[in-house]
């Protein structure tokens, strides 16, 4: 695909996704922070993705994460909002609200600024829910990527989501 603003690995990704998703007959959602939507531009380059992908949530704001998202405030202060369990609610606020089988949720630092030492420039926290499935068994992984500029660490954090949003059952 050479129409596209989009680096190629991420279109082919999303492609990927896309497919699989439409052989296992599940709909998607997202839920991402920093990202800024970029996963929803991938999965949108693809023609007739409009039969998988259901809806995305784009919740730079703590605000908008407890308004749409359904987020507790208790959670974003208790733990930050680059955490496990903020990205959990975020999964399952973007599941809740949807008609989605399955919703992935991205929140972390992007930079160049707003990194601590215990959470650094690069830090991305991903989690995934899944319709029908047990609340309790929480899919969620926090990546540390390199801080090669903002850019490059918005787009590791979304070829690792368009991952998470694979099914578990694709050859």
């Amino acid at each position: 695909m050479t129409d596209t603003l989009l680096p190629i690995a991420l279109v082919e990704a999303a492609r990927k996704v896309i497919d699989a998703n439409r052989a296992a007959g599940r709909k998607i959602a997202l839920a991402e922070s920093c990202t800024g939507g970029l996963v929803a531009a991938a999965l949108t380059e693809i023609p007739g993705s409009s039969d998988v992908f259901e809806t995305g949530f784009i919740t730079y704001s703590n605000e908008s994460k407890m308004e749409l998202l359904k987020v507790s405030q208790d959670v974003l202060e208790t733990f930050g909002s680059v955490s496990i369990a903020v990205a959990w609610g975020m999964a399952q606020g973007a599941l809740n609200v949807s008609k989605a089988d399955v919703a992935v949720a991205i929140t972390g630092i992007a930079g160049p600024d707003g990194g601590s030492d215990k959470k650094p420039v690069g830090t991305v926290v991903f989690a995934k829910a899944e319709r029908d499935e047990d609340p309790e068994n929480i899919i969620a992984d926090t990546r540390a990527f390199a801080n090669e500029g903002r850019g490059s660490v918005r787009l590791q954090a979304a070829l690792c989501a368009l991952e998470l949003l694979m099914p578990d059952t694709a050859p």
